[in-house]
């Protein structure tokens, strides 16, 4: 017989694709590009597919840091099969965190601390996890802002990849 034969009293910290706190952000939606429904996951990085501004596709080699989308984030539309395994079918509609605070998956064995800059990983079996090892991933827009949550997430704060420096401001 199986079963759950342990049990916590103790709340998870944070879930893959989860926004972390009521901070200012902004989402977008966006449609998944790939075939495969077991390819993209909640709290990973996307990058621009090939229809920009309405799909998006988990990173390959080739991708760049201006391609960069944002984070998936977890949604009302979440597929889960008896096991406990969630997909995001292809075609389906997911929000994109363009900026903001987020539980992020990072690449197992991966410690991020407050303050580290935030890679997006592009190849290997950790690719759209996030990293802050300057050598295995491009640089994106953001920062981790704290430790490992429950398993291989960290809470991180994406900036709007698209305006670099705020906008002066304008005098009469």
């Amino acid at each position: 017989m199986s079963g759950q034969l342990s049990y916590s009293y103790q709340t998870p910290k944070g879930v893959p694709g989860s926004l972390l706190d009521i901070s200012p952000y902004s989402i977008d939606s966006r449609v998944n590009g790939e075939t495969d429904p077991a390819k993209m996951k909640y709290g990973m990085g996307a990058v621009i597919g090939a229809n920009p501004g309405t799909d998006i596709l988990v990173p390959t080699a080739t991708s760049v840091a201006e391609n960069f989308e944002g984070v998936i984030l977890t949604g009302f539309t979440n597929q889960m099969n008896m096991s406990g395994d969630v997909s995001i079918f292809p075609l389906q509609t997911v929000g994109i965190l363009r900026w903001g605070r987020a539980w992020v998956r990072v690449a197992s064995g991966v410690s991020p601390n407050y303050g580290d800059q935030l890679y997006l990983i592009i190849t290997g079996t950790n690719t759209g996890m996030f990293t802050n090892n300057a050598g295995a991933g491009i640089e994106v827009p953001g920062t981790f802002i704290g430790g490992l949550g429950t398993g291989d997430i960290a809470p991180a704060v994406i900036y709007n990849q698209k305006s670099a420096t705020p906008p002066e401001p304008v005098l009469p």
